[in-house]
């Protein structure tokens, strides 16, 4: 088998792309074997110097994604504006939803302005389900890849669910000049946020990220509806709600940081 060589009439058919794939597949393999029937093979010399010169190009100084870009000109580390933006399907997904839910909250709330506690209930929950859209391996491709990395785990999920909050806390902060509501009340939301996006965090310690994300959810609407029983929606968003929900971000954030040193 040594001294085979490819027939001229399988390598012509070969060239013109007539093979069943088994059979061309089985010429590629000799032909990476064999110099002699790499040589009878004729090809365009300044082409396949080109074709290797941007298959370099592509490998080695790959193109900037366009997020990737205005992370970096943000400030992001190189290495993390490259994980951010790595999966963009996935933050599509859950960017799509943030907008949706905030267009048609800031829609209803303009519609009439008793449905403003609307917007400010919703805006809480978004990065809560951006985080659970932005880890796992049910939801991220390249959740296996990373995993193999000094990024994996608690500082994969914690640089993720920081990019989700500001992105959601952006977001919303655009729409808030859009509300029929003082700049002080449309921006109520800000706290109550962090503190769910925080205590998801310290519960995916225990729980999946989704099931962290659904039971902080859970959490927040309890908190709405037990104000709204006392006598009003905007209840949980006075001064002392938010001086709460401020001290339970920073304690929640340090457990999570404690849990996930061990």
């Amino acid at each position: 088998m040594s001294s085979w060589h490819i027939p001229d009439d399988l390598r012509e058919r070969y060239l013109e792309g007539a093979l069943e794939p088994p059979l061309a597949m089985s010429v590629d393999a000799h032909l990476g074997r064999c110099a002699d029937c790499r040589a009878a093979v004729p090809y365009d010399q300044d082409w396949l110097e080109e074709s290797w010169a941007r298959l370099e190009t592509e490998l080695i100084t790959p193109r900037l994604s366009l997020a990737e870009r205005l992370l970096r000109h943000g400030g992001v580390p190189d290495h993390l504006a490259r994980l951010l933006s790595a999966t963009p399907t996935m933050s599509r997904s859950w960017l799509a939803a943030v907008v949706a839910v905030l267009a048609f909250a800031v829609l209803a709330a303009r519609a009439q302005a008793e449905y403003l506690p609307a917007f400010l209930i919703v805006a809480p929950v978004l990065p809560l389900a951006g985080i659970a859209l932005a880890y796992g391996t049910r939801v991220d491709p390249a959740h296996e890849l990373v995993a193999a990395t000094p990024m994996s785990g608690p500082r994969l999920l914690l640089t993720r669910a920081t990019a989700v909050l500001a992105v959601s806390a952006a977001l919303a902060g655009l729409a808030s000049p859009l509300l029929p509501a003082p700049p002080g009340l449309a921006a109520a939301w800000l706290l109550p946020a962090l503190a769910a996006a925080s205590g998801c965090l310290a519960l995916s310690n225990r729980l999946p990220v989704p099931m962290a994300a659904l039971s902080m959810g859970g959490v927040w609407l309890a908190i709405v509806g037990a104000g709204r029983f006392i006598g009003s929606w905007l209840a949980v968003f006075g001064p002392a709600p938010q001086i709460g929900y401020g001290v339970a971000a920073v304690l929640l954030t340090y457990r999570f940081y404690r849990v996930s040193a061990r």
